[in-house]
Parts: C-alpha cells; sequence; structure tokens
C-alpha cells in the first residue's frame, strides 16, 4: 500500500505541474481572491454538520472573561467568520488572517452578529502576530488552522504571548488517520493539489479527522 500511495502522490503531483509554474512564476496570488469565495460558499453546510461539536466546545467561553470587562477574543485564521455565531453577547473579537480578502465577508458575518463588538481585522499568520500586544487576550480560537500551519510550535508560543494568565485557546482541528485505512492513504495523495487549495500552505496529513478542545494555557 505504501509503494501504491508514494506513486500515486506523485501522479498528482505531475497533475498539478500547472499549478506549480503558475506558483513559480509569481501568479499564484490571484487565487487569494478566489479562496475567500469559495469558504463562503461551503461555510453554511460546514456549520450545519459541525454546529453541536462547535457548540459544546465554545459553551465555556463566558468563564475566561474578567469581572467587570469585556472578553476579549482573538481568532487565529477567521477566514469567513464562521464561529461568530457561537461567540457569547457583547464580547469584544480580533480576527486575523493571512489572507486580507476575507475582510469582505468578516463584514458580512459581523452584520448578522451584532451581538459582537468586532474590534479590527489584522493581516498575519499565526506564527506572526507581532502587532497584537502581550497578554491581551482572554481567549484564542482557531478551527482548523493548526493543520495548516508552516510551524505549529511558532504558533502556540505566539498564542502563548498574547494571552494573559489564565487564558485559554479552544480549537477544532483535523488530525491524520490511522496508517492502515484509505482515509490516510488519500490524506497523503491529495497533499500537492492542497498545498493550493489550502492558499499556500503545506497540510502535513491534508487531515480530514475533526479533534475538538479547549487548552487553559497557564503562563505564570
Amino acid at each position: 500500500m505504501r509503494f501504491l500511495m508514494t506513486f500515486c502522490t506523485l501522479l498528482v503531483n505531475v497533475l498539478c505541474s500547472p499549478l506549480h509554474l503558475i506558483h513559480a512564476l509569481g501568479l499564484y496570488k490571484a487565487y487569494k481572491r478566489f479562496l475567500p469565495l469559495c469558504l463562503y460558499w461551503m461555510s453554511p453546510s460546514y456549520n450545519k454538520k459541525m454546529y453541536e461539536q462547535k457548540k459544546e466546545l465554545f459553551r465555556r467561553l463566558p468563564e475566561f472573561r474578567k469581572p467587570g470587562e469585556q472578553l476579549t477574543i482573538l481568532e487565529i485564521g477567521c477566514g469567513t467568520g464562521t464561529n461568530f455565531e457561537f461567540f457569547p453577547p457583547g464580547c469584544k473579537v480580533i480576527c486575523t488572517d493571512p489572507n486580507p480578502h476575507f475582510q469582505k465577508y468578516l463584514r458580512e458575518s459581523m452584520e448578522q452578529n451584532k451581538q459582537l463588538t468586532y474590534e479590527r481585522f489584522v493581516v498575519a499568520s499565526g506564527e506572526d502576530m507581532g502587532s497584537v500586544e502581550e497578554e491581551s487576550i482572554d481567549v484564542v480560537v482557531g478551527t482548523l488552522v493548526l493543520c495548516s500551519v508552516t510551524d505549529i510550535p511558532q504558533t502556540l508560543r505566539e498564542v502563548r504571548r498574547i494571552l494573559r494568565p489564565g487564558g485559554a485557546l479552544f480549537f477544532i482541528d483535523h488530525v491524520a488517520a490511522d496508517e492502515s485505512t484509505w482515509t490516510h492513504f488519500f490524506q497523503h495523495v491529495f497533499q500537492p493539489a492542497w498545498h493550493y487549495f489550502g492558499d499556500g500552505f503545506f497540510n502535513t496529513g491534508m487531515n480530514a479527522l475533526p479533534f475538538s478542545s479547549s487548552v487553559d494555557l497557564d503562563l505564570q
């Protein structure tokens, strides 16, 4: 099975040759306008499928609000704002994404979720959120982000830096399937194509199995 997986991955790589060339010529940036539209179309069906799981994950968000203050949430890789409906009323939201073209869809999501205070949109990757002050965030949210960043440890270091003591990271992410399954096979075979669909990031498993959790990060 490993030989077949290697062969099929090579074949997909060959089929992606035009995309490799477009990327090498610096023309790939045009796709950054297309991806937000794609995700905007897909978001309603995805949220419907994940509704109960997201509702259960985010129910603890109000616990991290400091007495007498707004809950401040920073979302890494916010995309089109599909998580806004799960955030508690009155909280302040800071959005980050390396793709600036998501901002149009974020405005639309905020119009549909007026119970939130939209502070700002920061064009930044999870690995480099230098414009966000240290210990200024109550909760960091990331859904389907850590499976596609280029440097997970650095992203988590940035999360620790911006979270206040006692803050938390809430996440849903993809994990690699068991190596004996066909899911694992197709995750790796389609990796070359996923690099482009995923806005330029290599997802080491093109992972398709969801895992969700919240982590209290003690910074002391």
